[in-house]
C-alpha cells in the first residue's frame, strides 16, 4: 500500500505533529513550518525539530512542509525579496525537520506580458536556491486555474526546472483537485494524463502528492477539495492513480475536509483500502 497521511497542526510543536499524524493512521503528513497567512519569518526551536526529524526516520515517516499562502513566485521587486527570505525560512524548518521539502504554489503573474511572471518565477527560484544549500527541496505545486492557465500544466513545471539555475533543488508537488479543476485530467482519462506526464519526465521529479477530491467537475477551475470519493474524481479515479507505478514511493497527503470526528482517520482507511485494491 502506499504511504498517506493528512495535513496536521503544530500547534503543540513538530514533534508532537508527527506522533498524531501517526495516531490517526497516517505514514507521511504535511505541516504549516509557520503562520501561514504572512510572510513574517520564525524563530523555531530547533530542539524539537530535531526530535520531530529522529521520531520520524525510526518510525519510517514522511513529512513536507506547506509555505505561505501569500508566497507567489511570479512577484518582483520588494515583494519577491521578501518571499525569497520567507521561503528560505521554510526550507530550514523542513530540513530541520527532515522533511522531504517545502511546497510553493507555482504563481500567477499580474501584469500584461504573461512571459514576464515566468521569468519571474525563474528568478525568483535562483534567488532562493543560490543561498540555500540544505537537502529540502522546493516543491512546485501544480494550480487549479481559479487565478489564470499558468501552472496548471504539467509541461510548465517541468519546463521551469529545466531553465532554472540548479535544477537539482526543485521538484514536484502534485494536486489531484487542482489537476483535475484545471481539465489537465478529464474525467476517466487518468492513464491519457499519465502517459503524457511520462513522456515529458514530469514523475521523475515528482516528491508528494495532495490527495484531494474534487467538489466541481473536470475544467471547472474551481479549487475546491472534496472528502476522497466524495466528489468528481471518486472511487475509480483514486484506484487510477494509485495505480501509477511512479506513484508507488511516493508520499500522498489528504489535505481534504475531515470526517465527523474531527480527524481524516476513516478517510485514511478508505485511501489504504483504495491502494490495496488498485495493487492486486
Amino acid at each position: 500500500m502506499i504511504r498517506a497521511g493528512s495535513h496536521v497542526s503544530t500547534r503543540q510543536g513538530y514533534r508532537k505533529a508527527a506522533e498524531y499524524a501517526v495516531s490517526i493512521g497516517g505514514s507521511a503528513f504535511q505541516y504549516f513550518p509557520k503562520n501561514p497567512r504572512t510572510l513574517e519569518l520564525k524563530a523555531f526551536n530547533r530542539t524539537d525539530a530535531a526530535k520531530c526529524a529522529e521520531w520520524c526516520r525510526l518510525h519510517g515517516i514522511s513529512s513536507i512542509a506547506h509555505g505561505p499562502y501569500p508566497v507567489n513566485p511570479a512577484s518582483e521587486g520588494e515583494a519577491a525579496r521578501r518571499m525569497t527570505l520567507c521561503t528560505l525560512n521554510d526550507l530550514d524548518i523542513a530540513e530541520a525537520c527532515g522533511s522531504i521539502g517545502v511546497i510553493v504554489h507555482f504563481g500567477h503573474g499580474k501584469g500584461k506580458d504573461p512571459l514576464q511572471g515566468y521569468r519571474n518565477i525563474i528568478q525568483w527560484i535562483n534567488s532562493v536556491t543560490e543561498h540555500w544549500h540544505g537537502e529540502a527541496l522546493i516543491l512546485l505545486e501544480n494550480q487549479a486555474g481559479d487565478h489564470g492557465p499558468m501552472g496548471t500544466a504539467p509541461e510548465e513545471l517541468v519546463q521551469i526546472r529545466s531553465l532554472v539555475q540548479q535544477p537539482d533543488k526543485v521538484g514536484f508537488c502534485l494536486d489531484t483537485c487542482h489537476l483535475f479543476a484545471s481539465g489537465e485530467w478529464k474525467h476517466g482519462e487518468w492513464s491519457s494524463f499519465a502517459e503524457r506526464a511520462r513522456r515529458i519526465g514530469f514523475w521523475d521529479h515528482v516528491r508528494a502528492v495532495h490527495l484531494n477530491d474534487s467538489r466541481y467537475p473536470s475544467g471547472s477551475r474551481k479549487d475546491r477539495h472534496a472528502a476522497i470519493a466524495e466528489g468528481w474524481i471518486g472511487r475509480e479515479g483514486f484506484l487510477d492513480v494509485f495505480a501509477t507505478p511512479e506513484l508507488f514511493d511516493v508520499p500522498f497527503v489528504l489535505e481534504t475536509p475531515a470526517s465527523m470526528d474531527g480527524t481524516h482517520r476513516d478517510q485514511l482507511t478508505l485511501v489504504k483500502q483504495l491502494s490495496g485494491e488498485a495493487f492486486k
